[in-house]
């Protein structure tokens, strides 16, 4: 029997090490997928339009917006991004685990809308480590990387509205800590019911 799929909502400052370690989990971990945000931000160098991003007109986005087809959206950094929510709940009713990889802000929407939605933050172990983080990216220049700075702070007071808190010091262990989260949720009593139904029967008759 098919299980209804769980919700991850991952956050964190830019330059914690987000987008490398789920792009890693979900390598290690059958069954999990990313969802494809829609943003008006350029593409940037070695990006695909619908791998990275659905990269749209920011009329476009818009248009969506009022046909409510964002299960969240946010402006980040002068750019607007969003999450399909017909996309979302597809996957999770064919039993796929979902995870979205947005800011605080698209994470307090979707637990407001989906309670049961597993919010997770990772954290840089030091603002050192940060900065160190953002300048060897050489994506940015200084004046965007001192924003960046500026924002993450305040971005990172957020980290107490998340059920999982992930530090990012060491990257494989990071890696086993979400997932053990992903795992932890697939044991749950609830899913196991759904996933064993058949087995659960016949040991029970």
């Amino acid at each position: 029997m098919t299980s209804t799929g769980t919700l991850y909502t991952v956050s964190a400052p830019s330059g914690a090490g987000k987008t490398s370690l789920v792009n890693a989990l979900v390598k290690r971990c059958q069954g999990l997928r990313v969802s494809v945000s829609h943003t008006t931000r350029p593409m940037r160098s070695g990006e695909k339009d619908g791998v990275n991003y659905h990269f749209v007109a920011e009329e476009a986005f818009l248009a969506m917006l009022e046909r409510v087809e964002f299960l969240e959206h946010a402006r980040v950094f002068g750019n607007l991004y969003g999450t399909s929510g017909v996309w979302v709940e597809q996957q999770l009713n064919r039993g796929h685990d979902i995870i979205l990889e947005i800011d605080w802000q698209g994470a307090q929407q979707v637990k407001r809308l989906l309670p049961q939605t597993r919010a997770i933050f990772i954290l840089p172990p030091s603002r050192e480590c940060l900065q160190q983080r953002l300048n060897r990216r050489g994506q940015d220049d200084a004046s965007i990387i001192e924003t960046r700075m500026n924002v993450a702070v305040q971005e990172m007071s957020h980290y107490v509205e998340s059920d999982y808190l992930v530090v990012n010091k060491d990257f494989d262990q990071a890696l086993d800590e979400l997932l053990s989260i992903v795992n932890s949720q697939r044991l749950l009593t609830s899913r196991q019911q759904e996933v064993l139904s058949d087995m659960l029967q016949n040991l029970l008759n």
